[in-house]
């Protein structure tokens, strides 16, 4: 009996093109995951989008020369189009700025105000002297006045997680341009956080499963709940709808209120572009479907935390009861696989500071599976990793080339060479079926560690399928036996099956290059469906139109199991599956490359 998987990925935020510390957390991560699911015979539910909400959205327009709308259409497509690039098979990657999701977000809005979780409380808020602009808390650093460390954000600090707000900081200066800020008294919109913790404590205590940098973290969440504000003085987002509130048009609902929203909000518009408005509630509302979401370690609070009270709120379960929001009991997360900071010379990531290799420039180079081979097999999975070129030269030349390409250049070109075809197996002897249950038997191990996103354990187990068909092969020696065809053709028949087995492990993992190896072994049409971009027309403002990614996936054969080799079925002489980078990549790294290993 399938199961409805939802794959919740985090919204990336609309200010420029990825790089490959964001999708070692997101969208490698979460498409390995969601492509085990399908074939696995699960109903897979994939959504994400742009984010594009927030002060930073404005300070980025301002600093290119144009508006806020122009900037976010700008950087959704460049987005979209990395995440295409790379695989990542969204049912549905959209946006913050629709019609759609403004109707969701205020609809939620709604049910937790009704249910008295929302609460107008008069504030100190930063705003920057030199443009009268507010600041985001996230947008400003200071000493933290809990344990002293200094860098703590204006909303938390992350040396001991205590949320805080930026008034409390001590030397507060605004990220943005340096300057100290003002701190004026605005009356604003608040999250009744206090008004969860029980709550949130009982539903936090039952997910003893999660990985344990997610449970660390969660463990001092509701030890210190405060109200949150969910609105902020500005002209760009979701206008608040709230009698008294709706007019000032500079007051909006905040990003981080919307953002979250913006897993059911895709939901439901992808429902809705399936002809079947309603289809969301097999992932929502059924209470056995499972529900994963998938992000960088920065964004715990807000997906362990805040998105969780949202739900409560709206179906009335936080501790001041209520009643339930227009959209039914809506579930609350299974499980929360957070990453860990993919890094460069020991710092994270960081645009403004160069320390960046772009998405669209690494595919260019080496190839979307290279990168998705790298992230899957030595990413930031539970804890934090320092790419290094030299690292992935070694695993893409030993482990790629040398393992799994020379392994299916072997077989298949054996095979070709002196059968043209799938050999018929004669007299099978206890070496080819101990190869033959060893892959068998990989499916159930990788399969179980997928389930649970342990993405490097998976991939060294399908690796060892791999190794140990290369020393079978070694071992029995089919170019050796033309005197001996028939023992010849069974190691081969025995080689190829075994290749097919192992693209199947490798296919959530390798979807571009399974697709190769597929065709390689005689096989024809779709084996691992590839996203695809197309332009929409909002479904509520009929003047707007947008990018979106999408896809058939039930076209793909991919299917968790293993398939006998189809006896007869043509094959001819391959061309090599991977090629091997210049060593010298060690060193440098390719010449677009900003930062070297070195440090120079």
């Amino acid at each position: 009996m399938s199961t409805s998987v939802l794959t919740g990925v985090a919204w990336p935020y609309t200010n420029g093109p990825r790089h490959i510390g964001h999708v070692s957390g997101i969208g490698v991560p979460s498409d390995v995951f969601s492509r085990y699911h399908r074939m696995s015979g699960n109903k897979v539910l994939m959504v994400s989008g742009s984010d594009e909400h927030g002060t930073p959205i404005l300070v980025q327009a301002e600093k290119e020369g144009i508006t806020p709308r122009e900037l976010v259409d700008k950087y959704h497509r460049v987005i979209a189009e990395d995440m295409r690039s790379l695989g990542v098979s969204y049912d549905l990657y959209t946006r913050t700025t629709t019609g759609n999701h403004y109707a969701v977000v205020r609809d939620i809005f709604r049910a937790l105000y009704h249910n008295n979780y929302i609460v107008p409380r008069t504030t100190t808020g930063a705003v920057s002297p030199s443009t009268g602009r507010t600041l985001p808390d996230r947008y400003i650093e200071g000493t933290c006045p809990i344990c002293d460390q200094d860098g703590a954000r204006g909303d938390q600090c992350d040396n001991c997680g205590n949320q805080i707000d930026a008034a409390e900081l001590r030397n507060p200066v605004s990220r943005i341009n340096g300057e100290t800020p003002q701190f004026v008294e605005t009356e604003h919109l608040f999250l009744d956080l206090p008004a969860f913790t029980d709550s949130l404590g009982k539903w936090l205590s039952t997910r003893t499963d999660w990985r344990s940098n997610v449970l660390n973290f969660t463990r001092n969440l509701v030890e210190d709940m405060r109200p949150r504000p969910i609105t902020r003085d500005l002209d760009w987002g979701v206008p608040i709808p709230l009698e008294g509130w709706d007019e000032p048009s500079m007051k909006r609902l905040y990003v981080w209120f919307d953002a979250v929203i913006g897993y059911f909000s895709a939901s439901v518009e992808w429902a809705r572009r399936s002809g079947d408005p309603e289809a969301w509630r097999a992932w929502w509302n059924d209470p056995e479907a499972l529900r994963v979401y998938f992000m960088g370690k920065d964004n715990i609070t807000f997906h362990a935390q805040i998105w969780p009270t949202l739900l409560m709120g709206h179906n009335g379960t936080g501790d001041r009861g209520g009643t339930t929001g227009p959209y039914g009991e809506l579930n609350l997360p299974t499980e929360i696989a957070s990453s860990e900071f993919l890094t460069m010379t020991g710092s994270k990531f960081s645009t403004s500071r160069g320390t960046v290799i772009y998405v669209r420039d690494f595919v260019r180079e080496f190839g979307p599976d290279a990168l998705r081979y790298f992230i899957s097999a030595a990413g930031p999975e539970t804890h934090d990793v320092d790419f290094t070129w030299e690292e992935f030269v070694r695993r893409i030349n030993f482990e790629l080339a040398n393992e799994w390409g020379n392994l299916v250049n072997r077989a298949v070109s054996l095979a070709a060479k002196n059968v043209g075809a799938v050999p018929q197996p004669r007299a099978p002897q206890e070496a080819d079926e101990e190869l033959k249950t060893m892959a068998r038997g990989a499916f159930d191990v990788v399969g179980g560690h997928l389930r649970r996103s342990r993405f490097r354990a998976a991939t060294h187990e399908a690796m060892r399928v791999v190794t140990a068909a290369n020393k079978y092969l070694s071992e029995q020696e089919p170019w050796k036996r033309k005197d001996d065809p028939d023992r010849r053709d069974t190691i081969l028949h025995t080689a190829l099956q075994v290749v097919s087995d192992a693209n199947t492990l490798l296919t959530p993992f390798l979807p571009h290059s399974a697709q190769r190896v597929h065709e390689l072994l005689g096989g024809s049409g779709t084996w691992a469906a590839q996203p695809r971009m197309e332009d929409v027309t909002d479904l509520d403002v009929a003047e707007r139109s947008y990018p979106i990614l999408t896809g058939d996936y039930s076209t793909e054969q991919a299917s968790w199991e293993s398939k006998p080799v189809p006896v007869g079925r043509p094959l001819s002489k391959p061309t090599p599956l991977f090629g091997k980078l210049d060593p010298g990549l060690a060193e440098t790294g390719p010449d677009w490359a900003p930062l070297r290993t070195d440090n120079s």
